[in-house]
């Protein structure tokens, strides 16, 4: 079964080396991605835990999001993919090398008139690709907006709970280990990974802290919203 999402730029990993790609056409790549919104060219990823993927395909486009993210955090937050179930990546994979014989046999004939029929259908591809993408922009926005209003409403419920129950207070408080076993007991997976992963974000803050939930979503590796939002409840009700 194959998803077509938006999936945030820092949780997918690529087991191509960036060093491998030319940086100047990464560079132009990621400068087209800002200007226009993203790319129209999905990422292929499979999941490899919750909330994190790994490219199958399209490892140049993903080191170009990932510049443009560097770039610019807000634009280049998300990326579209499709996300692959992991027991479908072989077949995919030969789908992928189907795919780039054909094109490469296609440059190789450019010469003929076929070609010629080709460029219509691409753009009709293309504007298809470019419509469903900004479907799906809009469905995120609008998502974001839904959970900011979550992370607000939650954030009213925080005065009437005390200073110690703070979720926010505790994210910048507790050391690893106690976050773990809070993490825990709000049955949140991968608790101990999480907790390394809040602590080290948290250190490298100029203040040692951080300002927001939606700065600790944006600062940790590997936490989304959702998983955000089910801390926060877990942790006022405890």
């Amino acid at each position: 079964m194959m998803n077509f999402s938006l999936v945030d730029v820092k949780s997918i990993t690529s087991t191509e080396l960036r060093s491998n790609f030319s940086e100047a056409d990464l560079e132009n790549l990621a400068d087209i991605i800002i200007e226009t919104g993203g790319i129209i060219r999905p990422l292929v990823v499979k999941m490899t835990g919750v909330e994190s993927y790994t490219v199958v395909d399209g490892h140049f486009e993903y080191y170009a999001a990932v510049r443009a993210r560097e770039k610019n955090p807000r634009q280049g937050e998300m990326v579209n993919a499709f996300v692959i179930a992991p027991k479908l990546e072989n077949l995919v994979v030969k789908q992928v090398a189907s795919l780039k014989k054909i094109d490469s046999s296609t440059k190789q004939v450019t010469s003929q008139p076929e070609t010629t029929k080709l460029e219509p259908r691409l753009a009709n591809l293309e504007l298809r690709l470019e419509k469903q993408f900004n479907e799906f922009k809009s469905e995120f926005i609008q998502e974001r907006q839904r959970i900011d209003s979550q992370f607000k409403q939650l954030e009213n419920l925080i005065p009437q709970k005390g200073e110690q129950s703070n979720p926010l207070s505790l994210l910048n408080s507790l050391d690893k280990d106690e976050l773990s076993k809070k993490l825990q007991r709000a049955r949140i997976s991968g608790a101990e990974k999480l907790a390394k992963a809040i602590e080290d974000a948290r250190h490298k803050k100029p203040k040692q802290e951080f300002e927001d939930y939606r700065d600790v979503v944006k600062s940790v590796k590997n936490l989304g919203d959702k998983t955000m939002l089910t801390i926060i409840d877990e942790w006022l009700r405890s």
